[in-house]
């Protein structure tokens, strides 16, 4: 004889058992509306991501072109400051004991590896520098190249630049950095400027200029062949080829940036096109599936009636 508890005990069992036969289709069916609103959201984010990299493509298309027109006489100016460089034949002393780097960037990125190369050969010199029982300091012109040497480089960094890349480089900021890096204080005995050197639309490469102290200038055997240099002249001279050789650095750089980010936001918008047909193709099978399994329970839910 079974008591009224454990006859209660069953009755409430076998109900929870038959409502939970009764609501399992409702919980798949409202599973597969959930991921139908998941693709749509998501597609709609991504149709909205393309958007904006289209529009990020066009704004860096008119920018490269006006920065290719005003590279042209930068590089005039940079060839020319380092002419007498060439021609003199002028070497780094071999006691030199200090060295100086200046990298070039720019404060904005989404223009693919451009500030990382920078990073990568300042980073190389630095170890190689050092081993050799050198020291070394760097000069960060732009946020993003402070960004990457800060954590692993702090030490060696003197100066940051920041406010590079938001306008076109001009002269003055050239002569604004070459102003803050000779009122340092730091007396380097030789130096180089580390920047991307523009090649073309969908090209650049890392390259280097060198930086001469004035006693290096001085010093150097083939200056005697020059007339009427004494030290102000010389002095005057290191002074504008240094901003020379930083402008022509600036504008390199901010080409080779605007062309690079041309290039990765063309990529991007390629790839959110191609994500857009596969989460199109997703979502038409989903929403056939699911059209598909409420006709069959129709059906057989019209054939067991009948």
């Amino acid at each position: 004889m079974r008591s009224p508890g454990c006859l209660t005990f069953i009755g409430v069992t076998m109900f929870a058992r038959t409502s939970a036969l009764v609501f399992s289709p409702q919980c798949g069916q409202v599973r597969n509306m959930a991921t139908l609103k998941d693709i749509t959201i998501r597609l709609k984010s991504i149709k909205n991501i393309q958007k904006i990299t289209k529009s990020m493509k066009m704004v860096a298309a008119a920018k490269y072109a006006r920065a290719e027109r005003q590279l042209k006489p930068a590089r005039v100016y940079g060839n020319g400051a380092l002419a007498l460089y060439e021609k003199a034949d002028i070497k780094p002393e071999e006691k030199a004991a200090k060295h100086l780097i200046v990298g070039v960037t720019s404060d904005r990125g989404l223009c693919g590896a451009i500030h990382s190369g920078v990073a990568k050969v300042i980073k190389s010199q630095i170890g190689a520098l050092s081993d050799a029982g050198k020291e070394v300091k760097v000069i960060n012109v732009g946020d993003k190249l402070r960004g990457l040497l800060h954590r692993t480089h702090g030490n060696h960094i003197i100066m940051n630049c920041k406010e590079i890349g938001r306008k076109p480089p001009s002269f003055g900021d050239a002569s604004i950095v070459a102003t803050e890096l000779l009122n340092s204080g730091y007396e380097f005995d030789e130096g180089t400027v580390v920047f991307n050197r523009f090649r073309s639309v969908i090209s650049y490469k890392t390259d280097q200029k060198p930086l001469f102290s004035t006693d290096a200038v001085a010093n150097a055997d083939t200056m005697s062949i020059y007339d009427d240099i004494d030290a102000d002249v010389l002095r005057n001279y290191q002074e504008f080829a240094l901003v020379n050789i930083i402008y022509l650095a600036l504008r390199e750089s901010s080409t080779s940036e605007q062309s690079a980010r041309m290039t990765a936001m063309d990529s991007a918008s390629k790839n959110a096109s191609e994500m857009i047909d596969k989460l199109t193709l997703t979502f038409n099978r989903t929403r056939q599936a699911v059209i598909t399994k409420e006709l069959i329970e129709i059906i057989s839910g019209a054939a067991a009636l009948n």
